[in-house]
């Protein structure tokens, strides 16, 4: 989105972006194929050799429920339990004596990615959970069932479901910005520390990083860094 809108706001340049994956945005960045890469994630200790990253946007990913569900908070403990299907019922966490439906993302999400990665349980999801693809589609699916769990992205979290808290912190963007609420992934801008930046790299570096690209980002679903 920032970059449709850099070249549409400067039609001498051409952007041009390749969604495949983070590990190839900063591979690509080391041996300079791309002008620079793009990560939705930290980098990895033996990846940041030579490489500098700058974040420019959050994904706050809020955990959802029925608004009939009288559960408002969970330890990340509690929401892997519940994932890997360790916690089947509302009771063991406070809520009432209904089985727990479980919602995930799609196999290949980038949000399912996250979760799995920040909660600790990667391939441990369990079988009998509702996949759905899309951010709307799990929203829906929790909207319609008074016993489900999902998550979903902050930003287009809407009114038809609960975001509850996690560890005690609600999904703000203030809490997303200082870092306090703990289910969140960087979005990283990496570059090569002994390569200067072209002109047009570096303009679009600017406008990326600078209040103009704020509106993108929240419309992206994101959450912007703070100034």
């Amino acid at each position: 989105a920032a970059g449709d809108e850099f070249a549409a706001q400067n039609p001498d340049v051409k952007f041009t972006y390749s969604g495949t994956g983070s590990s190839d945005g900063i591979k690509g960045a080391t041996e300079g194929t791309y002008a620079f890469g793009c990560a939705s994630r930290e980098l990895k200790d033996e990846e940041k050799s030579g490489l500098t990253e700058l974040v420019f946007a959050y994904d706050g990913i809020a955990v959802i429920v029925n608004d009939e569900n009288p559960v408002e908070d969970l330890t990340k403990d509690q929401i892997k339990a519940i994932y890997t299907g360790k916690i089947t019922n509302w009771k063991e966490v406070g809520g009432e004596d209904r089985p727990i439906a479980v919602v995930s993302r799609e196999d290949g999400a980038g949000t399912r990615t996250a979760v799995e990665e920040l909660l600790d349980f990667t391939e441990q999801l369990k079988p009998s959970a509702t996949v759905k693809e899309g951010n709307g589609n799990v929203q829906s699916t929790v909207s319609a069932n008074p016993n489900a769990i999902g998550y979903a992205s902050v930003a287009s979290a809407g009114d038809t479901v609960k975001m509850i808290s996690v560890e005690g912190v609600r999904p703000t963007t203030d809490t997303i910005q200082d870092g306090e609420y703990k289910v969140q992934r960087n979005f990283v801008l990496v570059t090569k520390e002994d390569t200067a930046l072209s002109r047009a790299a570096q303009e679009f570096f600017d406008f990326a990083t600078s209040e103009q690209a704020d509106s993108l980002i929240r419309e992206a679903g994101a959450v912007p860094v703070k100034r």
